[in-house]
C-alpha cells in the first residue's frame, strides 16, 4: 500500500528485529529535520496536522531555537467510537518520571539530530522503549506541547500494548528504575500508581479467565 502512494517516500522492506530495530533504521534512513513514528494501527487526526506542529516549531524557534522535539494530545478509538482526549498536563521531567504527565508516542515529533545525543531505541524493549527514550530526552530538553489532538491511536485486542497490558506494564516498572536515581521522590511517586495499576490489571485479568 505504501509503495503504491503518490508522493516523496522510501519504503524499507522485510525489516526483522523487533519493533525498537524498525523504528531505528528508519529513523537512518530518514532525511527530514523531524521524525515520526506513527504505526499501522493509527493515524493522524486530519489533513492539518503536520503544518500545526510546523507552526509549533516556528513559534519555539522564535523563542530561542527549535525544540528537541514536539508533543501533541491524541484520541483513543476504541470498539468504533472515539473517546474524549485526556487533558494534557504540562510535561516536567519530574512529572513524567512520577507518572502524572504523558507522552503519546503517535503525537510526538523530534529532531533527528537529537538522536545523536540521546541514542535511538533501545532494541531490547518489546514495550516500553517509547518511555525510555522519552526520559532520556526529557533529561536533554523538555518537549514543546501542541494542545491539539494530533493522532488517533486504535486500542483493540490484537495490538501489542494491549494484548499484553500485566508485560508492558512490568516492562515500564524496569525502564522506570533504571532512571530512578535522576528524581527517586518522582520514582516513589510512580511506585504507587504502578501498584494500584498492577491490581487492577489483574483484577481484570481474573475476571476474564472466570
Amino acid at each position: 500500500m505504501l509503495a503504491a502512494y503518490p508522493g516523496n517516500k522510501r519504503v524499507l522492506r522485510d525489516v526483522r528485529g523487533g519493533i525498537g530495530h524498525a523504528m531505528n533504521r528508519g529513523i537512518a534512513a530518514a532525511g527530514g529535520r523531524y521524525v515520526a513514528h506513527l504505526h499501522s494501527d493509527d493515524y493522524y487526526a486530519g489533513p492539518a496536522v503536520l503544518a500545526t506542529v510546523r507552526r509549533r516549531i516556528e513559534q519555539a524557534r522564535d523563542g530561542g531555537g527549535p525544540p528537541a522535539w514536539v508533543v501533541g494530545n491524541i484520541q483513543v478509538l476504541r470498539e468504533g467510537r472515539l473517546l474524549p482526549p485526556n487533558p494534557m498536563p504540562q510535561f516536567s521531567y519530574r512529572s513524567y518520571a512520577a507518572g502524572r504527565a504523558w507522552v503519546p508516542h503517535p503525537a510526538a515529533f523530534v529532531r533527528r539530530d537529537a538522536f545523536a545525543v540521546v541514542g535511538g531505541f533501545d532494541e531490547r524493549l518489546r514495550y516500553a522503549m517509547d518511555i525510555d527514550l522519552w526520559l532520556r530526552l526529557g533529561m536533554v530538553s523538555p518537549p514543546a506541547l501542541v494542545d491539539a489532538v494530533l493522532a488517533v491511536f486504535r486500542d483493540h485486542a490484537g495490538s501489542v500494548s494491549s494484548r499484553n497490558r500485566i508485560a508492558a506494564r512490568r516492562e515500564e516498572f524496569a525502564v522506570r528504575r533504571r532512571h530512578a536515581g535522576k528524581a527517586p521522590l518522582s520514582f516513589g511517586i510512580y511506585c504507587l500508581r504502578y501498584l494500584k495499576r498492577m491490581r487492577a490489571l489483574h483484577a481484570q485479568d481474573g475476571q476474564a479467565q472466570a
